[in-house]
């Protein structure tokens, strides 16, 4: 049998053929995939969500499945078995053999998020003893079944981390050269229990393709790869955008997720949100006798909060992210109230002169009649904006903060969560101002 990418699976990279398989219908897709050669099946699989990875292993037969999670990486191996439910873990490293299975329950056994999970055991190390010449001997002999071979990891006979190596240094050195002199013993080291984010982090501060990962006593036990972290900021980033949008992480993909758990997911924020709004409606509530007396102010009720609730969601996304990115600490709150507020001070200056001017306008042109006091609510409306506008931006900027004060994800501290609290605020201020300036005209 042959399958569509007979003819170019040689010039393919796994991840194409991988997308391609998507694209087709699911009778194709198994098809297709059967047709693959044994190492380039278990590659593609490999580059499949987990959707279509279970799709695949429920319409394979017990050894052909046996033989992919056999031969697949432990990492991808091991973000498989976390995308299962839990019911079918167990059954299905029962398909590994004890080798296999052995290194799978160890990385399933490391904390949840932490670099241990994500790490493969395959890698090359040396002892500082060896000379240049054995050490490409070693290379040769299980240089085929190691995730990366741009770093050689030199170890001492407990196992303990001395030194990581690039393998330039060992190309250019002569073959009877040994390793200690090749060994500047200063090298960077993930521990076995680090976040995952925060590993990503590491990699990033020290722009490497790979990081070793090594317990408290500093033995080495797998090293962590470049392609695994990429993988990491993409579903942290995922996980925050839903949390900014008032989600719940998902945790599973969306195409996967059933309609109860989307359900439950979505409906406590917009429940919490609600709540909120209600209290904005018992604002209102509470002025309805400045209202009734003065029904014009009703017109501005949607402009006032509106700004005060972008102006914050503005505030605590530029907060969240600078967190994230470590540009900014703990430590650096009062340096951000200040920046803040005075950032505040001039968005509500700019919308209270636009406010302000566009009461003028409509007003002298004959657009609309706010009655004889409107350049007393052309003020009113001004210095609104200015009060809404820098308390929103103070709130959205100092909630992350206090998320992450408490160990909270800041991300928590979404936008419709900013807004509605402003809302209520918002009206509040808006209120009290024309309370102050309308006492002896409108009110």
């Amino acid at each position: 049998m042959r399958g569509i990418f007979a003819d170019m699976e040689k010039n393919m990279h796994p991840n194409d053929i991988a997308e391609k398989l998507v694209e087709l219908d699911q009778k194709d897709r198994l098809f297709n995939f059967y047709c693959l050669p044994k190492e380039l099946k278990v590659e593609v699989f490999s580059y499949l969500n987990s959707v279509l990875q279970r799709e695949i292993i429920e319409a394979l037969g017990t050894e052909e499945t046996k033989e992919i999670l056999n031969m697949m990486a432990p990492d991808d191996r091991t973000e498989f078995f976390l995308d299962l439910p839990d019911e079918l873990i167990k059954e299905t490293i029962n398909l590994l053999g004890k080798k296999q299975r052995d290194v799978a329950l160890k990385l399933l056994g490391y904390p949840e998020n932490s670099v241990a999970r994500i790490m493969t055991p395959f890698y090359i190390r040396v002892k500082e003893g060896w000379t240049v010449e054995r050490v490409f001997d070693h290379i040769k002999r299980y240089g085929k079944i190691v995730e990366t071979l741009n770093i050689v990891y030199v170890v001492d006979d407990n196992s303990v981390l001395l030194d990581d190596i690039p393998i330039g240094k060992f190309l250019m050195a002569e073959p009877g050269t040994l390793v200690s002199e090749l060994c500047d013993y200063s090298f960077k080291a993930l521990p076995t229990t680090m976040l995952q984010e925060l590993g990503a982090q590491e990699f990033k501060k020290y722009d490497r393709s790979a990081l070793p990962v090594i317990t408290d006593t500093g033995v080495l036990v797998g090293i962590v790869t470049s392609d695994d972290i990429i993988d990491v900021i993409t579903e942290e980033m995922t996980e925050d955008a839903q949390k900014y949008g008032a989600v719940e992480a998902l945790e599973t993909p969306y195409v996967n997720i059933s309609l109860f758990n989307l359900y439950k997911k979505r409906a406590g924020w917009l429940i919490i949100l609600f709540i909120g709004e209600t209290i904005t409606a018992n604002a209102m509530g509470y002025f309805q006798h400045q209202l009734e007396r003065a029904i014009v102010l009703a017109l501005f009720i949607p402009l006032i909060i509106s700004s005060g609730g972008n102006t914050g969601s503005q505030a605590s996304t530029l907060i969240i992210r600078a967190l994230a990115l470590e540009e900014i600490t703990l430590k650096d709150w009062l340096f951000v109230l200040r920046r803040e507020t005075i950032m505040g001070l001039m968005l509500g200056l700019t919308l209270a002169i636009i406010g302000f001017l566009r009461i003028e306008t409509w007003q002298h042109l004959g657009w609309f009649d706010y009655g004889e006091y409107f350049g007393l609510l052309g003020l009113t409306v001004a210095v609104a904006l200015i009060g809404v506008a820098l308390w929103g931006t103070i709130v959205g900027a100092m909630i992350p903060f206090i998320l992450k004060s408490f160990r909270l994800d800041p991300a928590t501290a979404s936008a419709p969560f900013v807004a509605t609290l402003v809302d209520v605020t918002g009206l509040v201020i808006y209120f009290l101002v024309a309370m102050v300036i309308l006492s002896n005209s409108l009110l």
